[in-house]
C-alpha cells in the first residue's frame, strides 16, 4: 500500500516533467482530472534540416487526433523522437487551448552533422587505411553512437597491430560552411607496442616444447634473434594458429588433440603472456583400411595409390591427400576423375575406433562417366578466340578429365596474356545427357613492353631502347581498323631493340615468332635479325674520308628456328632447331682476333630438347624446367684439305669458326606453404626455387683452337653487355661484373658452372605490379680449359633482393649480394655489392 501511494503522489510530477511548458493561454490545467481534447494543430520549432512532416510522422500525434490530457500520447511522442537520434533535446507543450481543441508546439534541438573529419598526428597512410574502415559519409548525424563506434573501430585496428595501450577521443569542431555542421577532430594515441613476451603451452608432453610453438607461426615469442618475423599478438593470427597446433597434433597421430582454453596475461606495458592449455589425448595408429563400391578399379590399385600399412600413425591429412588432394594428381580422386568420373567421392570412416588404433573404410560413389559437351572462353577482349582454344585440352566429346582442365589452365597462364589469379572454371553438368559444359573465364592483363634503360659499362654510358608485342597480328598489319594502336590478338611475338653508346657502339635487332605455324599444330617458326657496329669512339669519316684512326668490328646475322611440341614422353617435351649465321668485318681492330682486318663467319646448327612445366612465367610456383641444348657448326677443317694449322694465321683459322657448345640447365620450384590474403583475396605462397646449369664450348682440331667467340663470362649483374657476338654473360650477385671470367673478361671461358637457390615470396600479385621479394644463395665459376673442371670448387654469396614486374616494362629487380669467397688478384673488391637488373632470367644458367 505505501508503494501505491507513493506512485499517486508522484505521477502529477513525472507528467509535469514531460509536459515542460504547460498551458501558455488557457489557464491552468487540472492535472489530477484527465480531459480528452482534439488536436487542432501541431507546430514544430528548432529544426533547421530535419522535415515538419517527418517529426509529426516520427512523434505519431496527428491533425485530428484525439488525446488524453493528461495521458501517455505526449510522453510517448517524446520517447519516438528520441528514439531516431537525431536530436539533442525534445521539448512538447499545449501553446492554445480552444474549449476541445489543443494547440501543440513540438520544440527541437537536431545533432550536428558531419562535414569533414582528420586524424591529426597520425602518418598519411594510417589515416587512409582508418578512412576506408571508417567509411564516415558527410551528412551523419554526429551523436554519441557514432563517437563510440569510430573509438571501437580504431581501437580494435591499432590492438590488432599489436598496440594494446592505444586511446581515442572525438572532439567536435564547429563549421561555418553550414547550418548545423561540424568537423570531427580524432585524436589517436596509439600508445607503446605491445609485443608477446612469453606463449605458456601448458599440458605439452608428448611432442617437444619448442615444436609445439613452431606450430604457430605466426604468434611468436619476443626475441632477439627475430628480425623477420614480429612478435605482435592479432587476435584473427592467433585463433587460426591455434587450429593450425591442432591439426598438426592430429598429423602426429594424436586424433582427439584440442585446445582447451586460452588466457592473456599482462606481463608489464610492453609484453603480454599467451597462455594455451592443451589436451593431447593418445596417439593413434592406423589398423585396417578397406574399400567398398569400387568396380572400376581394383582394391589392389588402391592400396597401392593409398600406400597406408597397418601400424601407420594415424594421420588425417595423409589420408586425404592421398584420397583426393595430393597437388602431384597421385590419388584416388584424380584417377577417376580423368577418366570421366566426374561426381567420384571417396568417403573415409572409421569403422572401430579402439584404445591406440583405428579401422577405416573407404566408401566409393563412383557415378556416372562424363564427357565434355560444348567448352566456352569468356572475359577475352584483346585476343581472338582460336589462340585461346588451341591451347584448350579439354575437347567436345572426350571424356571428362581433371588433369586437362588443370593443364589448359596452365597453358592458358604460359600464354602470358591472362592474370592467373583472375583465372576461373565453372562446369555445369547435364546429368540426363552425361555431358559437363566447361566455361573458361579470363581477365585480360597487359603484356606488351616498352624497355627503356641506360646501363654503365667499360666507362661508357649504354642507352636502349626496345619495344616487344606480345599478342602480336601479322595478317591484320593491312588493315587499317585493326591498329588499336597495333593489330593484335593472334598471339605472335614481335622484338625490335636498339642499344647505343654512341660512336663507341650501336646495335639494332628484331624478332618474329609464330607460334603456331599454320594455325593448326604447336609448330613454332621464328625468324631473327641483328647488326652491331663495336668501335673505338672514332669517327668513321672526316671530310668524307675514312678515318684512320678508327677501330670497328661490324657484325650481320640471321636466324631461323622451327620448334615443335613432343607428344612423347609428354607433351611438356619440346624439340626446336634453328640455324644462325653471323658475319663479322673487322677493321683495324684486334679486339677478338690477332688479325686487325678482315672477315669471320659463324654459320651454326642448333638444337634443343626441354621440358616445361613451370606453372606461371612471372611468379613460377611449382613445375620444372630442364634443358639440354647442343649448338655446332660443320667441321670445315675436314673439307679443306689443309692437314697442318700450327702456323695458320687467325684470318685462315677463324674464317669460317668451327666448334661445338653445350648447355644443360635445370630449375624446379616447389610451394613450401600458401595462404589466401584478405588484401587481395589472392594466393600468397612461399616458393623454393632451385636452378643449375653447365657449359662448355670445344673445339674439333686442337691445332686450330678454341672459338673466340660463344664463350662464357661470369661475375655480378652486367647490364651493358654486347651479346650480338654470342658470348653468354652469367650473372652471379655480389661480385664485380664479369671479374669470375678465366682467364680474362677480355677473352672469355669455354667452361662454366652455376647452381642457384632462392626463397620466393610475392607482396603484391596485383598484375599491374607484381612485386616479390626473395633471399639468395648461389655459387658458380668459369675454368679455361675441361681439365680444370670441379664443380664443387666454385665461387659462392648470398643476399636478398627484390622483383618489381611492370607490364609495359617486364621484371625489374634490386638485389644485395654479400660474396662469401675471395677472388685472386682483386684485393679491392666490396664484400657487399647492390645489383640493378633488367628482366626475369639473371643469365642463361
Amino acid at each position: 500500500m505505501p508503494q501505491k501511494l507513493l506512485l499517486t503522489l508522484l505521477f502529477p510530477l513525472l507528467t509535469l516533467a514531460l509536459w515542460a511548458q504547460p498551458d501558455r493561454i488557457g489557464g491552468k490545467i487540472d492535472y489530477a482530472t484527465q480531459r480528452e481534447y482534439r488536436v487542432a494543430g501541431v507546430t514544430i520549432q528548432g529544426n533547421a534540416t530535419t522535415d515538419e512532416g517527418a517529426i509529426r510522422l516520427f512523434a505519431g500525434i496527428q491533425i485530428g487526433q484525439t488525446i488524453s490530457i493528461p495521458g501517455d500520447q505526449i510522453p510517448k511522442a517524446i520517447r519516438n523522437l528520441w528514439k531516431q537520434r537525431l536530436f539533442s533535446d525534445v521539448e512538447v507543450f499545449a501553446s492554445e487551448f480552444q474549449g476541445e481543441d489543443v494547440y501543440l508546439t513540438i520544440v527541437v534541438q537536431e545533432m550536428p552533422k558531419l562535414a569533414k573529419y582528420s586524424f591529426p598526428g597520425l602518418r598519411r597512410g594510417e589515416a587512409e587505411t582508418l578512412r576506408e574502415r571508417l567509411r564516415l559519409i558527410p551528412g551523419s548525424i554526429v551523436n554519441q553512437d557514432l563517437k563510440n563506434r569510430i573509438n571501437q573501430s580504431i581501437q580494435e585496428y591499432f590492438v590488432d597491430k599489436g598496440r594494446f595501450n592505444v586511446s581515442t577521443s572525438v572532439d567536435e569542431v564547429p563549421n561555418t560552411d553550414g547550418v548545423n555542421l561540424v568537423n570531427l577532430r580524432i585524436n589517436v594515441n596509439k600508445g607503446e607496442r605491445v609485443k608477446i613476451g612469453e606463449i605458456q603451452l601448458n599440458g605439452v608432453e608428448a611432442v617437444k616444447l619448442n615444436k609445439a610453438k613452431r606450430q604457430l607461426r605466426n604468434t611468436k615469442e619476443k626475441r632477439w634473434w627475430s628480425v623477420f618475423k614480429a612478435s605482435k599478438y592479432t587476435e584473427q593470427e592467433f585463433r587460426e594458429d591455434k587450429a593450425s597446433l591442432v591439426t598438426k597434433y592430429n598429423e602426429w597421430g594424436y586424433r582427439n588433440a584440442r585446445v582447451l582454453r586460452d588466457t592473456i596475461e599482462r606481463i608489464d606495458d610492453k609484453h603480454i603472456r599467451l597462455i594455451v592449455d592443451v589436451e593431447e589425448g593418445n596417439k593413434f595408429y592406423f589398423r585396417d583400411v578397406t574399400f567398398s563400391g569400387n568396380t572400376v578399379y581394383t582394391t589392389g590399385l588402391m592400396d597401392t595409390i593409398l600406400n597406408i600399412k597397418p601400424g601407420d600413425v594415424y594421420n588425417l591429412s595423409t589420408l586425404n591427400a592421398r584420397l583426393y588432394m595430393n597437388p602431384s594428381g597421385l590419388d584416388i580422386t584424380s584417377m577417376y576423375q580423368d577418366n570421366g568420373y566426374l561426381n567420384f567421392q571417396a568417403i573415409p570412416v572409421e569403422t572401430l575406433v579402439g584404445r591406440d588404433s583405428i579401422d577405416i573404410e573407404v566408401r566409393m560413389q563412383e557415378g556416372k562417366r562424363f564427357t565434355v559437351g560444348t567448352v566456352t572462353v569468356t572475359g577475352n577482349t584483346k585476343t581472338n578466340d582460336h589462340v585461346i582454344y588451341r591451347e584448350i585440352r579439354t575437347l567436345p566429346g572426350e571424356l571428362f578429365s581433371r588433369n586437362d582442365v588443370i593443364r589448359t589452365q596452365r597453358e592458358l597462364a604460359q600464354l602470358g596474356y591472362f592474370d592467373p589469379q583472375a583465372f576461373n572454371i565453372l562446369p555445369r553438368q547435364n546429368p540426363e545427357k552425361g555431358t559437363v559444359d566447361i566455361e573458361y573465364v579470363v581477365a585480360e592483363k597487359p603484356s606488351d613492353q616498352i624497355e627503356l634503360s641506360g646501363g654503365f659499362g667499360a666507362g661508357r654510358i649504354v642507352g636502349s631502347l626496345g619495344l616487344s608485342f606480345t599478342n602480336f597480328s601479322m595478317r591484320n598489319i593491312f588493315k587499317r581498323d585493326a591498329w588499336r594502336p597495333l593489330p593484335s590478338g593472334d598471339g605472335q611475338r614481335l622484338s625490335i631493340r636498339g642499344q647505343t653508346t654512341g660512336r663507341f657502339f650501336s646495335s639494332l635487332n628484331m624478332s618474329f615468332v609464330e607460334p603456331w605455324l599454320g594455325g593448326k599444330k604447336p609448330n613454332s617458326l621464328s625468324v631473327s635479325l641483328w647488326t652491331s657496329v663495336q668501335g673505338n669512339n672514332e669517327p668513321r669519316r672526316i671530310d668524307g674520308e675514312i678515318n684512320p684512326l678508327r677501330q670497328e668490328i661490324r657484325i650481320v646475322g640471321a636466324q631461323v628456328g622451327f620448334g615443335q611440341r613432343l607428344k612423347r614422353p609428354d607433351d611438356y617435351f619440346l624439340w626446336q632447331h634453328s640455324i644462325s649465321y653471323q658475319n663479322f668485318t673487322l677493321r683495324n681492330n684486334n679486339l677478338f682476333f690477332s688479325f686487325t682486318d678482315g672477315t669471320a663467319n659463324n654459320l651454326a646448327y642448333q638444337f634443343q630438347l626441354s621440358r616445361n612445366s613451370v606453372a606461371d612465367p612471372i611468379f613460377p610456383w611449382y613445375g620444372s624446367n630442364v634443358s639440354f641444348t647442343t649448338k655446332l657448326t660443320p667441321p670445315y677443317h675436314l673439307f679443306g684439305g689443309r692437314e697442318d694449322w700450327t702456323d695458320a694465321t687467325d684470318q685462315e683459322r677463324y674464317r669460317w669458326l668451327e666448334y661445338y657448345k653445350l648447355k644443360f640447365t635445370t630449375e624446379w620450384y616447389t610451394t613450401l606453404f600458401e595462404h589466401k590474403t584478405g588484401e587481395d583475396g589472392n594466393y600468397h605462397r612461399l616458393v623454393l626455387a632451385t636452378k643449375a646449369g653447365f657449359g662448355f664450348l670445344g673445339a674439333y682440331n686442337q691445332d686450330i683452337g678454341l672459338s673466340p667467340f660463344e664463350r662464357f663470362y661470369l661475375g655480378g649483374v652486367f647490364l651493358s653487355g654486347f651479346v650480338l657476338d654470342g658470348r653468354e654473360i652469367i650473372n652471379l650477385r655480389g661480385y664485380d661484373d664479369l671479374s669470375l671470367t678465366q682467364p680474362d673478361d677480355n677473352t672469355g671461358a669455354p667452361v662454366i658452372a652455376k647452381y642457384n637457390i632462392e626463397l620466393r615470396y610475392p607482396l603484391s600479385t596485383n598484375p599491374s605490379a607484381y612485386i616479390y621479394t626473395l633471399a639468395f644463395a648461389e655459387a658458380g665459376k668459369t675454368w679455361e680449359n675441361f681439365e680444370d673442371f670441379n664443380p664443387f670448387n666454385v665461387y659462392r654469396s648470398a643476399g636478398v633482393g627484390l622483383r618489381i614486374f611492370l607490364p609495359m616494362f617486364g621484371m625489374l629487380g634490386l638485389d644485395y649480394g654479400w660474396r662469401l669467397d675471395d677472388v685472386p688478384n682483386q684485393p679491392n673488391m666490396p664484400r657487399g655489392t647492390f645489383h640493378f637488373s633488367i628482366g626475369a632470367n639473371l643469365g642463361d644458367l
